[in-house]
């Protein structure tokens, strides 16, 4: 690539970051569905018609969105793992790592929720979609290792089946659990429940379930 090219490349790679980052200051402000193309425009201090040059629609901003989220959360998963030493501890320390995600970047684990929760089709393996789907499959990566480890280790009970199998069901324990801490906060208070408590509680009952 010649240094010409080098740098326009450089500067559509600037601009389309540019254009994410705005967004994703946005969203952090109201739901994505309040999120509006001219408002991403201006915030990013470029013309409406300069943004849809980067991304065809709003569901591909979107995508762009969730895979910066995917990309932040497989960093937090691979310095949490790090940081334990057996397996169990590490599914525990990953679980952990996504409560702490959610309750910090509320924006990017919404904008997660709802691409998994989406039935777009992947017919391009360049697309933002595939992209999305691969950065998600590196963050489930770190859990199935954790699993693995944990049998190989004695920390981890050895017929749980399939890892990865163990790991979705893992991930859709915590996800729902996030959820509920989340949205249900005052009801779960009024039931003289806090957060923190619940989210022991059930990092206990994993424990419980995991280990051999």
């Amino acid at each position: 690539m010649s240094y010409v090219a080098e740098r326009r490349q450089e500067e559509k790679d600037r601009r389309r970051a540019e254009i994410v980052d705005a967004a994703v200051e946005i969203y952090r402000e109201v739901s994505w569905d309040a999120v509006t193309i001219d408002q991403v425009a201006r915030r990013a201090r470029l013309s409406r018609a300069l943004v849809y040059v980067y991304f065809k629609d709003k569901e591909e901003l979107h995508a762009a969105i969730v895979v910066r989220a995917f990309e932040l959360l497989a960093v937090r998963f691979a310095e949490a793992s790090s940081r334990a030493r057996l397996g169990i501890d590490k599914v525990e320390a990953l679980g952990r790592a996504y409560v702490a995600f959610a309750h910090e970047f509320p924006h990017f684990f919404d904008a997660c929720a709802r691409f998994e929760a989406s039935s777009v089709p992947v017919d391009d393996p360049n697309s933002p979609v595939a992209q999305c789907v691969e950065i998600s499959d590196r963050v489930h990566a770190h859990a199935i290792a954790a699993i693995v480890q944990g049998q190989q280790d004695g920390s981890i009970r050895s017929d749980l089946g399939d890892p990865k199998m163990s790991s979705f069901a893992l991930w859709g324990f915590t996800h729902g659990l996030i959820q509920i801490a989340m949205n249900k906060a005052n009801a779960l208070a009024r039931r003289g429940i806090a957060v923190p408590e619940l989210i022991d509680q059930a990092v206990a009952l994993l424990r419980k379930m995991l280990a051999k």
